[in-house]
This record gives C-alpha cells, structure tokens and sequence, in this order.
C-alpha cells in the first residue's frame, strides 16, 4: 500500500513558477514508477510526465522544455518544477505510483493516487 499525498499548489500570473511536491509513504518507494497527471475542468485527466525507478523521465509534448519531473528516493518524494508556466497549464494537478520499472502515460497502469493540487495561471 502507498499513501501519496501532493502539495505547492497555488496562483501564479503566466511566465511564472511553481514547484509541486509528492510525498510517499511505504517501504518500497524506490521500486515505484512516478507519475504527475492533471486534470481541468470539463477535460478528462491526462499525462504531464513521469519518472521512473532508474530516474528516467518522461513528458507529455506541451510541457517538455518547461517542466521537470525528480525523485529522491531517501526521502519518498517526487517533484515537479514548472517554469514559464501558462494559463493553459491551469488544472488540478495529481501524482501517482506504479507498480512497474518503466512508467506509461496510462491512467490505468498507475496503482495508487494523491487526491490532487490545484494550479491557477493567471493571464
């Protein structure tokens, strides 16, 4: 069982930053693909990026350049930095764990899932 829980949510005006952060509980973090996922209102929640056990990263085209995905696995914690953030970029924001090596861009792959921070971009 892993419990995640996000964090760093908030309203930032566009050309700006925000780091989110996602703490997870369980013994066997480091053997967990990491994923970020967002969802905005009206759209069905989708890919942003991953990372997995080795630190391989993945990125969904939009944020690719912007956005950078880590771990540490010391502290059972994954990280999303995002620049040059846009208003487009405004969604509730989701990180999740997957039982597997090599993380996919599948919502259903992915085992266990925070409940989600809210990023504003104002124009």
């Amino acid at each position: 069982q892993v419990r995640i829980v996000e964090s760093g949510g908030g309203l930032v005006q566009a050309g700006g930053s925000l780091r989110l952060s996602c703490a997870a509980s369980g013994r066997t973090f480091s053997s967990y693909s990491m994923g970020w996922f967002r969802q905005a209102p009206g759209k069905e929640r989708e890919f942003v990026a991953a990372i997995s056990w080795s630190r391989s990263t993945y990125y969904t085209d939009s944020v690719k350049g912007r956005f950078t995905i880590s771990r540490d696995n010391a502290k059972n914690t994954v990280n999303l930095q995002m620049n040059s953030l846009k208003p487009e970029d405004t969604a509730v924001y989701y990180c999740a764990a997957a039982a597997r090596p090599i993380p996919t861009m599948t919502l259903r792959s992915y085992d266990y899932w925070g409940q989600g921070t809210q990023v504003t971009v104002s124009s």
